[in-house]
């Protein structure tokens, strides 16, 4: 097969800053994606309704002229969201979850929650309005190996969190172990799970082998080659509890080059090339539409994307960077070919 046309697909999982790092970006994935779920953790987060649908509104004033492409917001879950913000996003057209980050997980994550029981009545709130609870799965206690953190809080929290509310819609956004794909696949059908290009693409030793090489880094951070392998079948096996999240992070090349390099990767640029690969590499090609473009959206409720999107077997080479001198993006992959281009959307 050399060309493959599916129905347009949506990025699950997307952050895209603020100012000029927006401007950036924000081309790329309303290039190939009908809507993405963008977010919270910008500085300051986003908290509540208010502030997302403001955010909304600049991403979408930073769009090339002509797109179609719909911001799905998020707010960013603290110890002082209010019960009644809960019921703010079950009432709002543009506000679709929350985001948990363990307090210090990832990027921005500072002000997420330190206490996950006293999250419990926002939890029970979720549950009682449907509202989805997007989790960042890791724990951040100092003791724990950082290659364990996943793991540690599957077993931990988020079983725990899943007995307690048995009828919350939780989005395990992410994944990177066997261990985490086995629970989404033997918990019930309101649990479901994002999973990036980069965790099906490399194992820790992109970061690590040869030298330290920063544009891998990403938290989660990227694990041994067998729960690569355990992500890629996942995501090719057509079960409709994965689906696609890039979580895609653009961070400045001299903050990522940098004696405290951030966390992440940006893959916007290339994610339907890269997953495109992926899935042809697992003989899988005919399961991507549905990875891609069906099954998220059947989670969130939304109907399917109607337009669709073409990618051309050719090869071609990403770019070394993006931006401008004040702002310049290395891109997952960049200076390396691609063997899959989108070419329509």
């Amino acid at each position: 097969m050399d060309r493959l046309t599916i129905t347009q697909p949506d990025d699950w999982h997307l952050h895209v800053r603020t100012g000029g790092i927006l401007k950036a970006v924000i081309g790329h994935t309303a290039r190939q994606f009908g809507r993405a779920i963008i977010m919270p953790n910008l500085k300051p987060p986003v908290t509540t309704v208010e502030q997302a649908l403001m955010y909304r509104q600049e991403i979408l004033a930073a769009l090339p002229k002509g797109s179609t492409f719909q911001p799905l917001m998020t707010l960013y879950l603290t110890g002082n969201t209010s019960l009644g913000e809960v019921k703010k996003v079950a009432d709002s057209e543009h506000v679709h979850a929350f985001k948990l980050y363990p307090a210090g997980a990832t990027t921005n994550s500072d002000a997420g929650v330190a206490d996950m029981d006293a999250a419990y009545p926002l939890f029970e709130a979720m549950q009682k309005y449907g509202v989805p609870l997007l989790i960042h799965g890791e724990v951040t206690n100092a003791e724990y190996d950082i290659f364990d953190r996943e793991k540690i809080f599957i077993e931990t929290q988020l079983s725990r969190i899943i007995q307690q509310f048995p009828a919350l819609r939780v989005v395990a956004e992410h994944l990177t172990t066997l261990e985490a794909v086995q629970f989404v696949e033997s918990a019930p059908g309101n649990i479901a799970a994002t999973i990036t290009p980069q965790h099906l693409m490399f194992n820790r030793n992109a970061i690590l082998a040869g030298g330290i090489r920063p544009h891998y880094y990403c938290l989660p951070i990227l694990k041994r080659e067998h729960h690569r392998l355990a992500l890629l079948q996942a995501a090719t096996s057509g079960n409709p509890k994965f689906f696609l999240g890039t979580d895609s992070a653009p961070h400045l090349t001299v903050l990522k080059e940098n004696s405290c390099g951030c966390a992440g990767c940006y893959s916007a640029h290339a994610a339907m090339e890269l997953y495109a690969e992926m899935f042809e590499q697992a003989g899988a090609l005919d399961k991507l539409e549905g990875f891609a473009s069906f099954y998220g959206a059947d989670f969130y409720g939304l109907p399917r994307n109607t337009g669709t999107l073409t990618l051309q077997k050719r090869d071609w080479m990403v770019p070394e960077q993006f931006g401008d001198a004040d702002a310049r993006i290395t891109p997952l992959k960049a200076g390396e070919t691609l063997r899959w281009q989108v070419v329509s959307a």
